[in-house]
């Protein structure tokens, strides 16, 4: 007669005899299940690779080559790289690693056998069947590994840095749309598995990988930890650094002898986009005071239009033979306007690059966004002088850089600045009494007033953005 074995106890003993199940598509199936303790003769601690060898002997990934090494500086070939990303495919899938091309190991050679399976797997096509024995490009190897894992076990931890590091032009410079598996490049260092060979991460994609280099990409894909972030400076592709106060206006032709008003712009635009405070002008005709004082007056005006140029005084020296030379300064200033001219496009260009670094203006703005953002920080840091006189710093925009301090001018100066240095096309309106903003956004055209903006005890954005009529209401021109 059999004994019956009590249910509970049955369950124990299934329990105790029954192997655990590996996790079907799971990152938890990578584990090192082994300890790396010098098994291969060509590995030293002092090795590039070390740590990213050692791990794909601890995964389970590689046992070596059959002479004891690894073969750190040997190329790979195409099938080494299929073998690599079978078995990676195959643990995430199954939890062991040469469960997935079992099933294949009547195709050929081993190498074939991973291929047919990840064929299978929708991995890759056809496009590497003739290639196993041939030796890998970095590109290949970009191909073969960006498919290889889902997007939950390879997350693009680098996606927006990449975007915008690629978009410049100025970084993984040798990849491009004419590169072979261009995108499956670029998924490898929006996922962390490769940063590139140098400061500005360039890939070498048609050069041979060897065995050292394709370790460090395949235990990235199945060790988190090691995934990496590109330690790429980008500070500057957003930065205004370099910009000068003269390159913000744009050049115009010298007119040797202006007569109207646009003329007289062209000439003292000329003389701005030179860097110069000097204009130098020569009329044919005899001319007298009285002429040479309504030029000078002309100019002054239209100086104030670039008033960020921080110039708001004229002098003039003329001859009755037609020279008239008209000398560009600010009140105040005397000798030391070049220095607060440098200071302000100095302290205006560490303004712009930290709202562009703090996250405040992105690429994504647009124009009318971005001008929002200028106006608010101007109302922020800056006070009206209401014991400013007319010979007073705060009619220029270094007042306000410099001490936070300016009246309307000062403003509409800083104001103007710092959306010509976003690419902004703007200028300035005024009266007998008051000058603010003329800003083209978006391709429309708006009136912005932030020394009214900031004139309670609260930012108003009813001076922001005002339609020509609108304007007109609240000052007229």
């Amino acid at each position: 007669m059999k004994k019956r074995i009590p249910a509970l106890l049955l369950a124990f003993c299934l329990l105790l005899t029954t192997p655990a199940l590996a996790v079907s598509d799971s990152t938890s199936n990578f584990t090192r299940a082994k300890t790396y303790s010098g098994q291969f003769s060509d590995l030293t601690t002092d090795s590039v690779f070390y740590d990213n060898v050692a791990a794909l002997y601890e995964y389970g990934l590689s046992v070596g080559k059959p002479d004891g090494t690894y073969g750190l500086k040997d190329s790979m070939t195409v099938g080494q790289v299929v073998i690599f990303a079978g078995r990676i495919r195959s643990l995430y899938r199954t939890g062991d690693a040469e469960a997935g091309a079992a099933a294949y190991s009547g195709s050929g050679s081993t190498a074939r056998a991973y291929l047919r399976y990840l064929q299978a797997e929708g991995v890759v096509g056809t496009e590497l069947d003739d290639r196993l024995t041939s030796s890998a490009t970095r590109a290949q190897v970009a191909h073969v590994l960006a498919n290889t894992l889902p997007e939950e076990a390879l997350p693009a931890i680098n996606s927006d840095l990449v975007t915008q590091a690629y978009a410049s032009r100025k970084f993984i410079t040798d990849v491009t749309e004419y590169t072979d598996y261009q995108q499956d490049i670029l998924k490898l260092y929006r996922c962390g598995v490769c940063v590139g060979s140098d400061a500005t991460g360039s890939f070498l994609p048609d050069q041979p990988i060897t065995r050292g280099a394709a370790a460090a990409m395949l235990t990235r894909m199945v060790d988190a930890s090691l995934r990496l972030t590109p330690g790429w400076d980008l500070s500057w592709l957003y930065s205004a650094r370099g910009t000068t106060l003269a390159s913000l206006v744009e050049p115009a032709a010298y007119i040797a002898a202006p007569y109207t008003n646009d003329e007289i712009d062209s000439a003292v635009r000329y003389m701005l986009s030179a860097g110069s405070s000097t204009l130098s002008l020569q009329y044919t005709a005899p001319i007298n005071a009285a002429f040479a004082r309504d030029i000078m007056q002309r100019a002054l005006s239209a100086v104030k239009t670039y008033c960020e140029q921080c110039y708001n005084t004229v002098s003039c020296t003329y001859t009755v033979s037609g020279s008239v030379v008209l000398t560009f300064s600010a009140a105040s200033a005397g000798d030391r306007l070049e220095e607060y001219r440098q200071e302000t496009i100095s302290s205006a260009i560490a303004v712009h690059d930290q709202l562009w670094a703090d996250g405040a203006i992105t690429d994504a703005m647009t124009e009318l966004e971005k001008a929002r953002v200028y106006y608010t920080w101007v109302c922020e840091n800056a006070a009206y002088d209401y014991s400013a006189d007319g010979l007073s710093l705060s009619h220029i925009p270094y007042s306000l850089f410099h001490s936070g301090t300016a009246v309307c001018d000062g403003y509409t100066g800083a104001y103007n600045l710092l959306l010509k240095l976003e690419g902004i096309q703007c200028s300035t309106l005024s009266n007998s009494e008051h000058i603010w903003t003329l800003a083209v956004l978006d391709g429309k055209q708006y009136h912005i007033d932030t020394t009214w903006g900031d004139s309670g005890s609260a930012i108003s954005y009813d001076y922001f953005a005002m339609s020509p009529n609108k304007s007109w209401s609240y000052h007229s021109w």
